[in-house]
């Protein structure tokens, strides 16, 4: 294990300042190199120190600055088009750097590095994504994967398209139905109008 100062608050490790014990690939790979720690030695950790208020103070900074972005984008919804199947399987996943894509477009500038997909995207629908604005502060935002702004309409509204197309087919079933009783209906008055037409000639030979 190797033992190091956090510089800033890692999820399920700990806050600034503290001494932790990692793996050794976990502090060469991820945490030296992306300046969350430094190793603690006497002389890093004395530095760390003379250098804290000035770190808890940039840290405070930033996270304002995170919490603004936060109430912007928190609980809104992008669209992203895809090809798929009419079971609703995609032709392909989306992948972080398409959400960066779709929040892109819409003007909102972010690292893919800082999207986290909850769980693979491989279907139509809405879909939860995690938005790390800072180490304590974490938006989240929906993706609406969908075959076109019309589907993605539909799914807006809480319903999958499998619903929809099921709605549809009841609909034109109903139709047809109905077309055949208003065809039945007709035929039938036709022939009751035939029927009148007949008793009435038989009455005129009658009385003749």
């Amino acid at each position: 294990m190797v033992q190091l100062v956090l510089l800033e608050r890692v999820p399920k490790l700990g806050s600034m300042g503290d001494v932790v014990s990692v793996k050794p690939g976990y502090a060469r790979n991820f945490l030296l190199p992306s300046k969350k720690a430094i190793r603690a030695t006497e002389s890093n950790i004395k530095k760390f120190e003379a250098e804290r208020k000035d770190l808890e103070a940039q840290n405070l900074e930033t996270k304002k600055e995170a919490d603004s972005i936060k109430s912007e984008i928190n609980g809104k919804t992008f669209i992203i088009i895809r090809s798929a199947s009419d079971s609703g399987s995609l032709y392909g996943s989306v992948t972080n750097r398409d959400a960066e894509e779709a929040m892109k477009s819409d003007g909102l500038i972010l690292n893919r590095k800082q999207i986290v997909l909850t769980r693979p995207i491989k279907d139509l629908g809405i879909h939860e994504l995690l938005i790390n604005l800072h180490p304590e502060v974490v938006a989240k935002i929906d993706i609406n994967v969908a075959r076109s702004l019309d589907e993605a309409e539909i799914q807006r509204s809480g319903k999958t398209i499998q619903d929809a197309k099921m709605e549809a087919d009841a609909e034109a079933d109903f139709d047809i139905a109905e077309l055949f009783d208003d065809v039945g209906s007709a035929a039938k008055m036709e022939d009751e109008l035939e029927e009148d037409a007949i008793l009435v000639d038989r009455n005129d030979d009658d009385s003749t």
